[in-house]
């Protein structure tokens, strides 16, 4: 399990990500790659509302874009590595 952190008004809130989440959260960024709503290594900015959106919606977790995108970039190095 891993932890980012972002500042949220002043306070940390943390992210908690384990394989449940993960795989969520693989899935919704597959259906939104292939959605079109991802223009070359980057997703647009309904792209991410949608990811956003889909993934509170499925798992009861609020998490920012940024948490998101931390979680996306440490999941790449991960991957190429």
């Amino acid at each position: 399990m891993s932890i980012s952190v972002v500042k949220v008004s002043g306070e940390k809130v943390k992210a908690m990500w384990d394989k449940r989440l993960i795989e969520i959260f693989y899935d919704i960024c597959i259906k939104d790659i292939l959605k079109g709503n991802r223009l070359g290594t980057h997703f647009t900015k309904d792209g991410w509302l949608k990811i956003i959106t889909n993934f509170k919606k499925e798992t009861c977790k609020a998490y920012s874009q940024r948490q998101l995108k931390i979680r996306q970039n440490t999941l790449k190095k991960e991957w190429k590595a």
